[in-house]
């Protein structure tokens, strides 16, 4: 019926007409984001990370050179290969014992760092009290201290401990040292773990330490991985506070022993690289069996803090 009345009047109901024209043109992009990510030459990519890989791997490759290669030659391929070099740093050398004690001193370092800083990022994470920020505070100023400075005074407590030539003098002072970095990581790492879900089992009668064990600690696997091998290979490459701690030869760990092959007048490169090797093996192993877990607990650990 509207339409009947409109074409009585002599009148159209019709749509605007589109303008016309050009269509109006798009926004110009910034000029850092003309181009994707993808859009990249992959030159740009693979020549910085190959020069990054020979500046990392060559130095590798030149210690296991000298640590297979005869004595005497100069070949620039490990061929033929010897195993002298081992078996002389591991038997004549006292390797063996020094492995062993790195090893002790390692495990019982990432277990005591391990549980000291799960305590103390859990009272962090979760309590509130009045020199809280202080701590902190005083936590993150502590990894300004080189170790050097407290030297002499770990070596006085220690000689009042009759903990001189001991392994648990080394232990506790790479432990004190570890902890710092290792309670802001597992703090931080706490509190990304809601606490909805510990409140949950205390209404279903756990205790605060069983459903921490249950609900909170499971979660904190990439974090604990993260810290403990942190502090595994840092306490096995440790060199000052061995030496400044452990005299008798028995009770040394691999930093010192390869000092032990520096000799004052020649250098037995062969064994210094063999050694080397042996020192290195350890640490490969640990980074390529956690890696993932390992990165996942430093990035998740360093969101809050």
């Amino acid at each position: 019926m509207t339409a009947a009345l409109a074409e009585k009047n002599g009148t159209h109901s019709a749509r605007p007409a589109a303008p016309e024209g050009p269509p109006p043109a798009k926004p110009r992009r910034k000029p850092g984001r003309e181009r994707a990510f993808d859009d990249v030459p992959r030159w740009q990519i693979y020549v910085p990370l190959g020069i990054y890989l020979v500046f990392t791997l060559v130095p590798f490759y030149w210690m296991f050179l000298f640590a297979v290669r005869p004595a005497g030659s100069t070949s620039l391929v490990p061929w033929p290969m010897t195993g002298e070099h081992f078996s002389k740093v591991w038997n004549e050398r006292s390797f063996a014992v020094f492995f062993q004690n790195s090893m002790i001193v390692g495990v019982c370092t990432l277990i005591a760092t391990t549980l000291v800083a799960l305590a103390g990022g859990y009272a962090l994470a979760r309590f509130d009290f009045k020199i809280k920020n202080g701590f902190m505070l005083a936590l993150l100023c502590s990894q300004f201290i080189p170790g050097a400075l407290m030297l002499v005074p770990l070596f006085e407590i220690f000689k009042n401990l009759q903990m001189i030539n001991s392994l648990g003098s080394v232990v506790i002072a790479e432990t004190v040292f570890q902890l710092p970095l290792s309670i802001i990581l597992i703090s931080g790492f706490i509190k990304n773990v809601p606490t909805s879900l510990e409140e949950a089992a205390w209404v279903d009668g756990c205790s605060r330490f069983r459903a921490f064990c249950a609900v909170v600690l499971p979660l904190l696997r990439p974090g604990l991985i993260a810290v403990g091998s942190f502090a595994f290979v840092h306490s096995w490459n440790h060199f000052l506070f061995a030496l400044m701690f452990l005299s008798e030869q028995d009770k040394q760990t691999i930093p010192v022993g390869l000092n032990t092959l520096i000799g004052a007048d020649s250098v037995d490169l062969g064994a210094l690289a063999a050694g080397g090797v042996i020192a290195a093996v350890p640490v490969v192993i640990v980074f390529a069996f956690i890696q993932k877990w390992l990165i996942t607990g430093f990035s998740a650990g360093a969101v809050k803090g």
